[in-house]
């Protein structure tokens, strides 16, 4: 029988994907779905055709006006075109139940032509008088918002009040009454005001603020004139009132609803629009503008105070709370100058990235971000008006104080919230503005000697401030900032040092004394942090005593009169002390860190060794003098600093990990860096002993030359013994290789010599100890070498 085939093995079903998380869309994104939606959905046919309709009748009254083509009287085109727009209004009101979204286009539109014949029949051809031309303007825009009310037609609203505002553009012939088009205006605003009072409509409210603001600055850059203060000023007054007002009603209305949220735009908006339109009007007048910042001020404590009892307006406090601080604030620069755009939009683009935050909106948001890029423009741009004449207590400290500020607010709104991401460039962008702004301020009033005495003073404070900070948040750029305050005293010691020959001379001294107290107590608040800015923070405090100490100790070695081997042992004293510490009394160093400093010890470590040997190396260029005291070899303050040095880099060198590559050639490091010193030692003791003076050219003379051969032969020769002696074959080689380096040297260099007592000694030197080690060692140490199975030797 035939076996029934297996059946065949079936892969399970593939898992089904997990959708990504979707993120909310962006502003332009959005911007492009609204737009796609007013096109795509609802009547669109109606909603293009009355949009071009209404364009249409306004150009061709307009052209027609121009032209004068038409014969009809124009007092028969006006009550023609007034017709068919009421016949159009009262069609659309019939049709409201049956087509809701054509009905409400069509009364919008009818509103709009209205409107325009209105204010044509005024202004373009003197058919109506002012008072009657502005008595049916309010009609018309009262029914609109009547008729918008009753309906609950936002669409309605809006295309009323778009043709209310556009109507004085489109007919406009520049020569116009400014007070005619704010007092209409004025009539639009009320009645959005009106309307906010039944209906949250927050786009409406928005359209009036942009149209009435936008065209009123329009109309100030071009056309105002100091003589217009007495009938613009009223007007700016009245619409900041109305802006003022609205705001409350939209919280009522939505509390009323069950959302509590501010419309950010509005709230800050309008205070930040209306103060910038009030310093233009006013032309620069400090002390009036400071005036204007306090009124602000008392307005928005008076309406944060009422409004603090009632539950519905409680979202209004606290914005109306941080708009009067920030107005009190910023009366005080603005009394001793008038850049106020750039203190405002600071102050208000914090306060816009703090609400944003609180109400989880992206808008306000990204105009917190623009007032205060804006806000840096500005200040940039008020450079140009001159110096001021007292530090300190002038607008272009305190006005780059207060974008710092502003940048460190949101930075902390930022990191109060969930959206952590924007909080470390706005704090960097604070403590750019603070330190620029801080050191714009000594560059222009302190005396040049000063400079750097300031500067630490301010990298200092910057270094308290952020520990304080610390202590209360928790965030990785402060400790950063703490890390690079303290370790920007290393080019500063440098720095008071070329000023004033050492760190501690004139302000130098309190600087210091102010860079201890406040360093402790920043390091000891770094205790408990984790991360690697703690260990750059201590680094750099320790990197800076040794440096400003070492500084201090040359100078003092220069005033006395010492020789320049006192000048580098003195110099380098620190470091040694340091480096010894770290190997052996780690406790003394770690303070006060304390038993947090063994995490980096090993860092600190090895970049103590790597800057001793630096040190060492740059010894070995300079002569030694030992003035006034005699140069005796090893024991001259320079070779005691060397062989000091060699001491600590050989244990630093041991107490590395086993797997070390650096421990590991150690013994040929060392022997290396041994060859070097007792060759620049013998090189000094010619130069102080045989009075060859100490240049690159002194390896050209014959005492030099001898001296050398010598002296390496002897250490070939000790090489060469010893190793023979216990049995070290490498040290045995090493005295080889250098007693083969002297004969080369012998054949190449010291031959030329030979013509002198010196040439001829080095050879006779280089013979005899060469002889005695072929007594006493005259071939290399045996090694075991391994052998066969046979028994014979590999």
């Amino acid at each position: 029988m035939v076996a029934a085939a297996p059946d065949p093995v079936r892969s399970p079903p593939p898992l089904p994907r997990t959708p990504p998380a979707r993120s909310g869309p962006d502003p332009v994104t959005r911007a492009a779905r609204v737009i796609k939606r007013w096109f795509t959905e609802g009547n669109v046919p109606v909603k293009v055709g009355m949009l071009v309709l209404f364009a249409g009748v306004a150009a061709l009254l307009k052209y027609a006006s121009d032209q004068g083509w038409v014969a009809v009287p124009v007092e028969f085109r006006y009550a023609g075109v007034a017709a068919a727009a009421l016949a159009g209004l009262v069609f659309g009101w019939r049709q409201r139940e049956r087509r809701r979204v054509f009905a409400l286009s069509l009364q919008g539109g009818a509103i709009g032509v209205l409107l325009l014949v209105a204010f044509a029949a005024f202004k373009v051809h003197p058919l109506l008088p002012a008072g009657a031309a502005f008595a049916l303007s309010v009609v018309l825009v009262a029914g609109a918002g009547v008729l918008a009310v009753m309906q609950r037609a936002i669409a309605l609203a809006v295309l009323g009040i778009l043709a209310g505002f556009l109507a004085p553009i489109w007919l406009s012939t520049g020569t116009g009454s400014h007070v005619a088009l704010f007092a209409y205006y004025a009539v639009l605003n009320a009645a959005i005001l009106a309307i906010a009072w039944w209906r949250p409509w927050r786009v409406l409210n928005l359209m009036g603020f942009v149209f009435t603001f936008g065209i009123g600055t329009l109309w100030g850059v071009l056309q105002y004139r100091p003589d217009h203060f007495q009938t613009t000023e009223p007007f700016l007054l009245l619409f900041f009132a109305f802006y003022l007002a609205i705001p409350i009603l939209y919280a009522r209305r939505r509390a009323a609803g069950g959302q509590r949220i501010v419309d950010a735009c509005l709230v800050f908006g309008t205070p930040l629009v209306a103060f910038s339109l009030q310093a233009a009007l006013l032309e620069g007048a400090r002390m009036p503008l400071a005036f204007c910042a306090l009124a602000l001020a008392l307005v928005y404590l008076v309406l944060a105070w009422m409004l603090r009892m009632r539950e519905r307006y409680q979202p209004l406090v606290a914005p109306y709370a941080v708009l009067a601080v920030g107005f009190a604030t910023l009366a005080v620069p603005l009394a001793l100058s008038a850049q106020a755009t750039a203190s405002v939009f600071a102050l208000e683009g914090a306060a816009a990235v703090w609400l944003g935050l609180r109400q989880q909106r992206r808008l306000p948001q990204i105009a917190g971000l623009l007032l205060q890029l804006a806000a840096a423009g500005s200040f940039l741009i008020g450079l140009e008006a001159g110096s001021p004449a007292q530090a300190l207590a002038n607008p272009r400290f305190t006005g780059g104080l207060l974008i710092a500020i502003a940048g460190f607010a949101s930075a902390w709104s930022y990191r109060r919230s969930a959206k952590s991401g924007p909080a470390a460039p706005y704090y960097l962008w604070g403590l750019v503005w603070w330190i620029g702004t801080a050191l714009a301020e000594i560059d222009r009033f302190a005396p040049p000697a000063t400079d750097a005495d300031l500067i630490l003073v301010l990298a200092t404070l910057t270094a308290l401030l952020a520990g304080v900070a610390r202590r209360w948040i928790d965030a990785a750029a402060l400790d950063v900032t703490v890390a690079a305050a303290l370790a920007a005293a290393v080019p500063l010691a440098f720095a008071q040092a070329d000023a004033h020959a050492q760190p501690f001379a004139g302000l130098g001294l309190l600087a210091w004394v102010l860079y201890a107290g406040c360093g402790i107590y920043t390091l000891s608040g770094l205790r408990r942090v984790d991360g690697r800015a703690r260990g750059f923070a201590h680094a750099g405090w320790v990197a800076a005593w040794t440096v400003a100490l070492g500084l201090g100790l040359l100078e003092l070695a220069k005033r006395l009169g010492l020789g320049d081997g006192w000048w580098v042992a003195l110099a380098a004293a620190p470091l040694l002390a340091v480096a010894a510490a770290t190997l052996w009394r780690p406790g003394w160093i770690g303070w006060p860190l304390a038993t947090a400093f063994q995490a980096w010890r090993p860092a600190l470590r090895n970049g103590l060794l790597l800057v001793l040997a630096l040190a060492f190396v740059n010894a070995l260029t300079w002569s030694g003098d030992a003035a006034p005291l005699p140069w005796i070899a090893l024991l001259n303050p320079l070779d005691l600093f060397q062989a000091g040095a060699l001491l600590v880099l050989a244990n630093g060198l041991r107490s590395m990990p086993q797997r070390s590559r650096l421990r590991a050639q150690h013994p040929m490091l060392l022997a290396v860096a041994g060859f070097a010193l007792i060759s620049v030692i013998t090189l000094r003791a010619t130069h102080h002993w045989g009075g060859v003076d100490w240049r690159p050219s002194m390896l050209q003379t014959s005492l030099v030359q001898t001296a050398l051969t010598v002296v390496w032969s002897m250490l070939g020769v000790v090489g060469w013994v010893v190793g023979s002696r216990r049995g070290r074959r490498t040290l045995w080689l090493a005295g080889a290789v250098l007693m083969a380096v002297v004969l080369a040297k012998l054949v190449l260099v010291d031959r030329q010599h030979l013509g002198n007592l010196l040439g001829i000694a080095s050879f006779i030197a280089y013979g005899l100890l060469c002889t005695a080690v072929g007594y006493f060692a005259p071939a290399p140490p045996k090694t075991s070498a391994p052998r066969d199975s046979s028994g014979e030797t590999a």
